[in-house]
């Protein structure tokens, strides 16, 4: 009698260390790299605004204490650096076309 309640324990108990593996999640797959489309619009969307909106009461503040030639200095540097960065995401486009039209 005791043989056999022993017995049911332990297949009990087996039952339950089974079931409790076959219940355990499996690994999660390995990440397939970083979103940098989404990354870009962020900084696009979000910051790139904010950035230029700081610079843009640095150049009225400077202008109300009558730096007029420092404003008109920034200003064409921010420019020049605008059109570098619009220049670079060009390059990046003709870039993207021209290898597609030579491997295609």
């Amino acid at each position: 009698m005791i043989a056999f309640e022993l017995m049911e324990t332990a297949s009990s108990g087996v039952g339950h260390a089974l079931s409790t593996l076959a219940s355990a999640p499996l690994a999660e797959p390995a990440p397939k790299g970083i979103d940098t489309n989404s990354v870009v619009t962020f900084f696009a969307s979000k910051i790139a605004p904010i950035l230029l909106a700081v610079l843009g009461v640095i150049f009225i503040g400077r202008a109300s204490r009558g730096e007029i030639s420092k404003v008109l200095t920034s200003s064409a540097i921010a420019i020049v650096g605008l059109a570098f960065i619009a220049g670079a995401a060009t390059l990046f486009f003709v870039g993207d076309y021209l290898i597609d039209l030579i491997f295609e």
